[in-house]
């Protein structure tokens, strides 16, 4: 391809009468804020070349309420977090989620013991559960929008030296449901039904169409 000889340099040039002109302002990219303390989240958008301005988690209760649908459970949190750090910032995009595995209508909360793993993990031996991840984003006019992003995850039936390998390896805590998907216990998945970064955090594609879609720049400005 030709250069672009019709426009001034980088730098200033001289132009007639001994003026100089001053190169062209390039676009500021809009301001964002992850309002979660997940490095999975950060990796995952950095994976799709989006680095947030600032990461400020909130601080929320996370228990479901009775009757609550694991779904239903996943967007108002992701809802309740997106509000509670909006109050701290304006004239910004803010982006919040939450992840909850779920068997039927029971939902799997973080493995924080041994126990607790092993008891999730011999549940989700040899049969389907979903994933649902509650994404909200807040744009900065406060237009606030929010979706929520189902996958289904079939895992092997497990003996009870599997589970007790992947107890050991320590990668179970703190994850929803017990196990991480990007780590060991992909070879314990025998399949997922949709998005694979869903289960790890975070649903990239519908995640980048929200925030391109309300004005966040994803690609570089075509020519």
């Amino acid at each position: 391809m030709g250069d672009r000889t019709d426009l001034p340099q980088a730098t200033g040039m001289v132009a007639e009468r001994g003026k100089t002109i001053d190169p062209p302002l390039l676009p500021t990219r809009p301001f964002l804020i992850l309002a979660s303390a997940s490095p999975r989240r950060l990796a995952l958008l950095e994976q799709i070349g989006i680095e947030p301005d600032s990461i400020d988690p909130a601080d929320i209760d996370e228990a479901a309420k009775a009757q609550e649908r694991p779904r239903d459970l996943a967007l108002r949190l992701a809802k309740e977090k997106a509000e509670a750090v909006a109050a701290r910032h304006e004239n910004t995009f803010l982006l919040s989620a939450d992840t909850v595995v779920a068997v039927g209508r029971r939902a799997l909360g973080k493995a924080e013991t041994e126990d607790a793993a092993r008891a999730y993990l011999t549940l989700l031996s040899g049969r389907r559960h979903q994933v649902h991840t509650g994404v909200n984003l807040i744009t900065p006019t406060g237009k606030q929008i929010t979706r929520v992003v189902s996958t289904a995850v079939i895992f092997k039936a497990l003996d009870k030296f599997e589970i007790n390998a992947y107890i050991a390896s320590g990668e179970w805590h703190g994850k929803a449901g017990g196990y991480a998907i990007q780590g060991r216990a992909a070879a314990l998945i025998r399949q997922i039904q949709g998005s694979y970064s869903n289960v790890v955090g975070l649903p990239l594609f519908e995640v980048s169409n929200m925030l391109q879609g309300n004005g966040f720049p994803i690609w570089a400005d075509r020519d």
